[in-house]
């Protein structure tokens, strides 16, 4: 987009914020860049240009607008709609794979050289992995400067830096200011979190944003002792590189607020970019409900409750294994499953602060499991053993970075697994943002209500209009039924 430069500028002028992280305005006479709606006057149309990152902006030499903050936009819904190289990559970037395994990392992982990816990364964005990378760090170590008392020595290692005078650089050429200064006046406008060791942030969104599918969901099928809703937030454990971490997530008109504790800090660039993908925060809903809303049958479920998200996961072999064990069972007995799991084969966890006792056990820890302990259909069995060894054995993988079709064929190939299965774990592990449930028995009888075809045939047929964004037509079409996944939970106990 930030090739068109009149719609760049229209956005800039009307200081919209649907456009912010789609592009960045960089004022030639300031020597700062923004994003497209900083609250500040418009400069000159001669005295802007437009870069698609902010790690463009960098190596152009702009410095981030201290107004607006770009480094803290909503991410660009492209990444998340795409599954070519350039998105996958911009995935695991966002993950830290670059600070963790270096640009020979991620270029192993996409199956590419590492110049083909710097070439295609500088084409499209305007920087390479490096460069990428280092912009998110200086985002991450801005968080940790912000939001922790750490000292500034450890702040840097944690946020990926491998020197403290590289920190220290990189902070003020992207800031303007030192670390110390950006804590100073941090300080001056926020209380620091009453637990030590607790970071506290804001998730941006694009609006709208509808919580009562995204939390309801998410909280109807909390699984015991991994995840809860507790005074108002869905609360989980998250088992990251580094060791593991408990986040709070609460649903806010403009933001959702994030509570972090971490038992190593080096984490928060993964726990972050893991908790914006679980709530699919980088979703542009605008360009989603327009297009859905063009067809007369669901309109008024948009019109009705419109920024609607597709709720998804942190871990896309967690996912797997609980999409098995909710085969054909109530939800209610999915989450049995699911506690005995976790009980038997989970990392024990200490929750300070609520219920939660254990991480989700990976798939190595499953991987011994006697099928004959299992209280599933043989049939059933077989499924989850069979998924957990190709988990396991690294013979499917089911990351951010994952191709889409690929997976698919993967999963299709394991015994008992069928389309709906492999199509909520397109949706809701992979992300794939035109995956599709015409099986699905809520689906079919919302499609009857609404008078469109209830056969899956008939129905995958009548829903090629609503492509790209099929997954999202899910989230309104399970709406019919007054079911508690489309409710906010009540205020008070735990689930």
């Amino acid at each position: 987009m930030h090739t068109d430069t009149e719609r760049c500028v229209r956005a800039v002028r009307s200081k919209d914020s649907r456009f912010d992280g789609w592009f960045f305005t960089a004022v030639l006479t300031t020597g700062i860049y923004c994003r497209p709606s900083c609250p500040v006057v418009p400069p000159k149309v001669e005295n802007m240009t437009f870069y698609p990152s902010s790690a463009a902006c960098q190596q152009a030499g702009f410095r981030a607008c201290k107004r607006c903050r770009p480094d803290t936009s909503p991410g660009s819904p492209e990444w998340n709609a795409r599954a070519d190289s350039v998105a996958r990559a911009m995935r695991l970037i966002r993950d830290g794979v670059v600070d963790r395994e270096g640009v020979p990392g991620l270029a192993t992982r996409l199956g590419y050289s590492a110049r083909q990816i710097e070439r295609q990364l500088l084409a499209e964005l305007g920087a390479g992995p490096l460069a990428l990378a280092r912009a998110q760090r200086a985002q991450t170590a801005r968080v940790l400067i912000e939001t922790t008392g750490l000292p500034m020595a450890e702040v840097a290692f944690a946020a990926g830096f491998s020197s403290i005078r590289t920190f220290n650089d990189t902070v003020r050429e992207v800031f303007a200011l030192a670390p110390g200064e950006l804590r100073s006046r941090a300080a001056r406008s926020a209380k620091p979190p009453a637990t030590p060791g607790v970071i506290e942030l804001r998730l941006p969104y694009r609006a709208p944003l509808n919580p009562s599918n995204l939390f309801g969901h998410l909280a109807v099928t909390a699984v015991p002792g991994v995840e809860e809703w507790r005074d108002g937030a869905y609360r989980r454990t998250l088992d990251l590189p580094y060791g593991h971490g408990i986040v709070a997530l609460t649903p806010h008109p403009d933001h959702i607020a994030c509570r972090l504790s971490l038992t190593d800090p080096r984490d928060l660039t993964l726990a972050i970019s893991r908790c914006r993908w679980l709530l699919d925060l980088d979703a542009d809903p605008v360009a989603v409900d327009e297009q859905l809303r063009a067809d007369p049958l669901l309109a008024p479920l948009v019109d009705k409750a419109p920024g609607r998200r597709v709720p998804r996961t942190v871990d896309g072999a967690e996912f797997a294994v609980r999409a098995v064990l909710g085969q054909q069972v109530s939800t209610a007995a999915a989450r049995t499953h699911a506690a005995r799991l976790v009980t038997a084969h989970g990392t024990p966890v200490d929750d300070q602060e609520g219920g939660l006792t254990h991480l989700f056990p990976a798939p190595e820890a499953l991987a011994g499991l006697d099928p004959e302990q299992l209280a599933l259909p043989r049939s059933r069995r077989r499924t989850l053993t069979t998924l957990v060894e190709a988990l396991a054995d690294g013979s499917l993988r089911l990351g951010t970075d994952t191709d889409w079709e690929q997976a698919r064929a993967e999963l299709a190939a394991l015994p008992g697994f069928g389309p709906w299965t492999v199509e909520v774990i397109a949706m809701r592990a992979l992300g794939d943002p035109d995956a599709f449930l015409p099986t699905d028995l809520g689906i079919r009888r919302s499609a009857q209500h609404l008078g469109l075809p209830a056969t899956p045939a008939a129905l995958t047929a009548r829903a090629a209009a609503w492509r790209p964004w099929r997954a999202y037509a899910v989230q309104y079409l399970w709406t019919v039924d007054d079911h508690p996944i489309n409710h906010l939970p009540a205020q008070g106990s735990p689930s």
